[in-house]
């Protein structure tokens, strides 16, 4: 009998500690509105994980980290704890609650929010205490307090019991969009009478089945559940902002939180993620006709970019074209420049259909970002070396008629002249012209018809001054005759095509690094030392050499690591940070920022004529004004959604931030002093 009860006083001390063991928990705080209590698992090395266990009556509710249009999240104090470091607290998915038109994401019933935390000192006990404050609401809401107290040994056993419960809360916790399925391709304000509507676009892997939106950041505005709808290539969830009319101008460039969740199957976890979107204004579905204004702004800004500096190794194409046209016959000279009107016509449209292609796979995209590539560097740095080498004399190739211009810089063949015209295409892309950026943002911004009417107009405008000649082929009869002067000329403009090529060479070290670039530039330079070779002693094995070389320049950027881009900036700039400008402006200062690039040239010359002059730097190293400098050389979807933000696509950009103008002054693509110096005086609220 003895031996009995010591064996059932044995079990239940060995069940006491499994217990023990299995929970380890804080004793539960109550209020009539509901219970909380604090739990722990401790980890290997002083890990700890936490959770802040709520068990509310029937119809009480607590509230999200973003409650909505009402409410307040709960909060806790850990003042009084020891042996103890407190992380960031996890929010599992909330629900929505829909009340006398007011919106509110909380909680009912049971839940845990995870809370991170180490133990400075594995070795030694930990004590909580937890001071916390929630918000419950039904038909009435109550504040409630309540202080929770817990000891963790240091030598404390596992607890798989409250680990387990923890993390079945943490996994209902929002994450990547990436790992959830979704691709999100942007988001757009729109006016819809006395309200608004925020539409949200992306791409979902599976479909989504009952989706909600919760949107953080638009203060001021109820944010309705949304509507699913589906466009080709993408979802669309629409969410509608009763009397929100004012959004359209205050939700535009300000960065929101998203926190997108389907629940497909009432028995299964919600899929959800979360992440930063910057919605742009909508465009409106429209007509051709609607679309006249920004069309002929789209042939402005082409024909423009005739006259930009990176046009300059073009000009020598059309220049030495119009020349060798100057005796030939009407229909000749007509066919000719038609060609080359073509081939840029062409080169927009191929670039269009590239571009619409991308942001329907929801790829980043906008003007120039082909020199974001290194391997698309290389491969124009090979073709500007040879067309250089040709306007050198150094070579001639027996092409088909229908390409026998295509290396003698823009010779009377058809498909010379073509391939000469999307060759000026090609180098004029790293240029921003005036009106060009508004009809590229127009355009990447609507439907793919958008963007191939207006690229169908930039290329119209581009080719103007070819479809001038063609039309009145009499332009080309009064050039001067042919003679050895055409020789010096040709020296002359091959050396600025050989100087285009190492622009590009030098592009290439911000983009792949030193060691690829200089691989690109000796491999183009072993090329040219064979066909200077080959044009002095002849023979078919040096040209072939060059051709080697000129097609093995394309691998260094295939095989190089890149080297990470430099953080540090040119002195008296900032590194550019779209989160600190709201605080440098509440703190009274102008913010200065340039979005540039190494391979943008229309930066390069507003920087040196404009940037450096004496006075505008002086008045950009004021110390109320901070300039600050986004460099886009490579990739960076930081400074893509910045752009987007603006409906700019391409670069330079440049905005000036303020006490007077929080919202931005964005500056004209080509620079003055004038123009810089009457921004910062309007952002900063200076009268003169």
């Amino acid at each position: 009998m003895i031996r009995r009860i010591l064996l059932s006083l044995l079990s239940l001390a060995l069940l006491s500690g499994a217990a023990q063991a299995a929970e380890l928990a804080s004793e539960w705080g109550s209020t009539k509105q509901g219970q909380v209590r604090l739990l722990a698992a401790p980890g290997a090395d002083g890990a700890l994980s936490l959770g802040l266990q709520f068990r509310l009556a029937p119809d009480w509710k607590i509230y999200w980290r973003s409650p909505g249009d009402a409410g307040l999240p709960p909060e806790v104090n850990w003042d009084g704890s020891s042996n103890l470091s407190i992380g960031a607290t996890s929010w599992p998915v909330p629900d929505r609650f829909s009340y006398a038109g007011l919106e509110t994401f909380g909680y009912e019933g049971e839940t845990v929010l995870p809370i991170a935390a180490t133990r400075p000192d594995a070795t030694a006990p930990t004590h909580f205490s937890a001071a916390v404050s929630f918000l419950t609401c039904a038909a009435i809401c109550v504040p409630n307090d309540v202080t929770l107290g817990l000891d963790v040994p240091a030598d404390a056993p596992a607890s798989p019991d409250s680990a387990a419960l923890i993390e079945r809360y943490a996994a209902r916790v929002p994450g990547d969009a990436a790992k959830a399925g979704l691709t999100v391709l942007g988001a757009t304000v729109a006016p819809a009478g006395k309200d608004a509507v925020l539409a949200l676009r992306l791409q979902a892997t599976p479909a989504l089945q009952k989706p909600d939106v919760l949107v953080e950041g638009a203060d001021g505005f109820s944010v309705l559940a949304p509507k699913l709808a589906q466009e080709p290539g993408a979802t669309v969830l629409a969410m509608n902002l009763p009397g929100g009319a004012d959004a359209t101008a205050k939700l535009p460039g300000h960065a929101l939180t998203l926190t997108v969740i389907d629940r497909a199957s009432p028995d299964a976890a919600p899929r959800a993620a979360s992440f930063s979107v910057t919605p742009v204004v909508a465009v409106p579905a429209s007509g051709v006709a609607d679309l006249l204004p920004i069309l002929a702004l789209a042939l402005l800004g082409g024909f423009i970019l005739n006259f930009m500096p990176c046009v300059l190794p073009v000009l020598s194409i059309k220049l030495f074209a119009l020349i060798g046209h100057s005796e030939r016959g009407r229909r000749e000279i007509r066919l000719g420049f038609l060609a080359s009107s073509a081939g840029i016509i062409v080169s927009f449209l191929v670039m269009a259909g590239i571009l619409a292609t991308m942001r329907s796979a929801g790829a980043a995209v906008g003007w120039g970002i082909q020199f974001q590539e290194p391997i698309f560097l290389a491969a124009l740095a090979a073709i500007v070396t040879l067309f250089a080498c040709n306007l050198l004399g150094w070579f001639e190739i027996n092409l088909p008629w229908w390409l026998a211009g295509a290396a003698s810089a823009g010779g009377p063949s058809i498909g010379g002249n073509f391939l000469s015209g999307a060759f000026a295409t090609l180098l004029a892309t790293p240029c921003s012209a005036p009106f060009l950026g508004t009809a590229v943002g127009f355009a990447l911004a609507g439907s793919p018809g958008d963007i191939l009417l207006v690229f169908l107009c930039l290329g119209i405008g581009m080719a103007l001054p070819y479809l001038a000649v063609a039309a009145l082929p009499g332009i080309a009869r009064v050039m001067p005759r042919p003679g050895r002067w055409m020789l010096v000329l040709r020296q002359v403009l091959g050396l600025l095509l050989a100087g285009t090529a190492v622009w590009l060479v030098g592009v290439l070290v911000f983009e792949a690094g030193p060691v690829a670039a200089a691989a690109v530039g000796a491999l183009a330079l072993g090329a040219v030392a064979c066909l200077a070779l080959r044009a002095r002693l002849g023979g078919r094995g040096l040209g072939f050499a060059a051709a080697l070389l000129l097609l093995a320049m394309l691998a260094p950027p295939l095989v190089t690591q890149p080297a990470a881009m430099p953080t540090e900036v040119a002195s008296g700039w900032v590194p550019f940070d779209e989160a600190a400008i709201a605080g440098q402006v509440a703190a009274g200062k102008t913010v200065f920022v340039d979005v540039t690039a190494s391979w943008c040239l229309t930066c390069q010359v507003n920087e040196r004529l404009v940037l450096d002059t004496d006075s505008v730097h002086r008045r950009l190293s004021a110390p109320a004004v901070v300039a600050m400098r986004a460099d886009w050389t490579r990739r960076d979807a930081r400074i893509g959604d910045y752009l987007k933000a603006y409906g700019r696509y391409g670069i330079p950009f440049n905005v000036v931030y303020g006490p007077a103008a929080p919202g931005g002054v964005p500056l004209p693509e080509l620079l003055t002093e004038s123009a810089v110096l009457d921004a910062l005086r309007q952002a900063s609220g200076q009268t003169s």
